[in-house]
């Protein structure tokens, strides 16, 4: 399955995704032609029939190691349920230079068919004006007892009304002039708006960075921090005005299948574009990277949603029924390049979000002190495609030692070889997977890790470990 940060090809991924459990979940999205925001496609990564566009050889055994960050990237295309070309993370894009036509094109298309329209309406208009000249005129005056529509609190349009004056549409341009365009939310009344790190990574180092909010208001803007393995970044409004109003956190860990959707973006730079669905699933786990050669991947233990996410809607709240946030829309599963002359994909019902409760963690971290904590086990995880478990691998990154002198793992006494196939009561297929699930703690939590050596099944409890930074 191929999931893009709204933008590019997915790793494949482990045949199939854990069975939801109640607990959250790569469009990440990759970036949108033509000025447009990443909504990057999730990057390849292993998987049994490599997928189609961008596969690659899955290392026997890639160690991601989550004691020395960053994972390697997944190899292959898609991660995701089943099926060759299917895959359960996504790519992201490289942004795409500023000039080019994604966007254009896109505006093209809808100005050509508001032309057609009018011309049909034009045309009945003179016929029926001749028909009545023929027969006599007659004059038709309007009512002037039109009613106000009234909405009810619960409405779609009620909630979309409250939400749409705290979204921002974000513009990001590196110092060579290439970027793109993607979405965030007001996060608190200083100015601290929540987004995703590939939205933002091209102003990162030296580049252009400005928030613009439905009512045409603009400001420039700064990263005030990003981690890139929750693909999670905060930026804030220079000189932000006095009546910011945050939008709500809901409880992502609340949230149930089935549960009422709305999405608020940028899709291919239409801003302020609200689209709906449902929950469609939990826990789906998303492996996303911008596809370079020195990418370091993102891993995440995704809300799923079928409401419409494209390149642009990266990065922009995902509500629920009540208005409040229960996720950061990131990638979207895609089944082919997209149209308007784009040659982007477009979104097919399969987008993904990271779920609430772990990003405002990775968000109060960053405002904090502008860098991001990760939970670990202490130990390298083979990433090659796998239905079995998360092995532990022989070796971590670099020669290191697999399992770190000292860590969590090792008081727990768990050795290289050994298969991790249970977090908790998630079940864990693969070493993307773990990651996802370990990401979705604390550093300290305490969590039940279930394994086998030597065909023997094993239950042990351990504290997770921290590490600071994406290096």
């Amino acid at each position: 399955m191929s999931t893009e940060n709204e933008g590019n090809a997915v790793p494949p991924a482990p045949s199939a995704p854990p069975v939801p459990m109640a607990s959250p979940t790569a469009s990440p999205q990759g970036p949108a032609p033509a000025g447009n925001a990443p909504t990057a496609p999730l990057p390849p990564v292993p998987q049994e029939a490599p997928a189609a566009p961008t596969a690659s050889a899955a290392p026997e055994h890639g160690p991601a190691p989550d004691g020395s960050w960053p994972p390697p990237p997944p190899v292959t295309p898609a991660y995701g349920a089943g099926g060759p070309g299917t895959g359960w993370g996504a790519s992201y894009q490289q942004p795409a230079p500023k000039p080019r036509g994604g966007r254009g094109g896109l505006v093209a298309a809808v100005l050509v068919a508001a032309l057609v329209a009018g011309g049909l309406g034009g045309g009945l208009g003179y016929t029926l004006a001749k028909d009545q000249d023929d027969r006599g005129s007659t004059t038709v005056s309007a009512s002037d007892s039109a009613t106000q529509v009234k909405r009810a609190p619960g409405t779609i349009a009620n909630v979309a009304a409250k939400a749409l004056p705290s979204t921002v549409t974000i513009e990001a341009e590196s110092d060579n002039g290439e970027g793109g365009t993607g979405t965030g939310f007001v996060f608190d009344t200083q100015g601290h708006i929540v987004t995703n790190n590939h939205v933002v990574a091209d102003a990162v180092d030296g580049g252009k960075l400005s928030a613009t909010f439905p009512s045409g208001k603009k400001y420039d803007a700064e990263v005030v921090g990003h981690a890139q393995g929750y693909d999670v970044a905060v930026i804030k409004l220079k000189n932000a005005p006095s009546d910011l109003k945050p939008l709500a956190l809901g409880d992502s860990d609340k949230v149930a299948v089935g549960d009422e959707t709305i999405a608020i973006g940028a899709p291919f730079g239409l801003s302020n574009t609200v689209t709906t669905g449902i929950i469609s699933a939990k826990n789906r786990p998303v492996a996303s990277s911008d596809g370079s050669s020195a990418s370091k991947a993102s891993y995440m233990s995704a809300l799923q949603t079928d409401a419409s996410i494209n390149p642009g809607n990266s990065g922009g709240p995902l509500l629920d029924a009540s208005g409040a946030v229960i996720g950061i829309n990131s990638a979207i599963q895609s089944s082919g390049s997209g149209g308007f002359g784009t040659g982007q994909s477009g979104s097919i019902g399969l987008g993904f979000a990271i779920p609430i409760n772990q990003a405002k963690y990775v968000a109060q971290q960053l405002i904090k002190t502008g860098k991001p904590v990760y939970a670990k086990i202490g130990a390298s995880v083979s990433l090659e495609d796998s239905t079995d478990g998360a092995q532990i691998t022989d070796q971590g990154t670099g020669g290191s030692a697999a399992v770190e002198a000292g860590g969590p793992a090792d008081r727990a006494g768990l050795k290289p070889g050994d298969v991790i196939t249970k977090l908790d009561d998630h079940v864990i297929d693969s070493g993307p997977t773990l990651i996802g699930e370990i990401w979705t703690h604390k550093p300290g939590d305490k969590v039940t890790i279930t394994y086998k050596r030597g065909g023997q099944e094993h239950t042990v409890e351990l504290t997770l470990g921290s590490r600071e930074g994406d290096n």
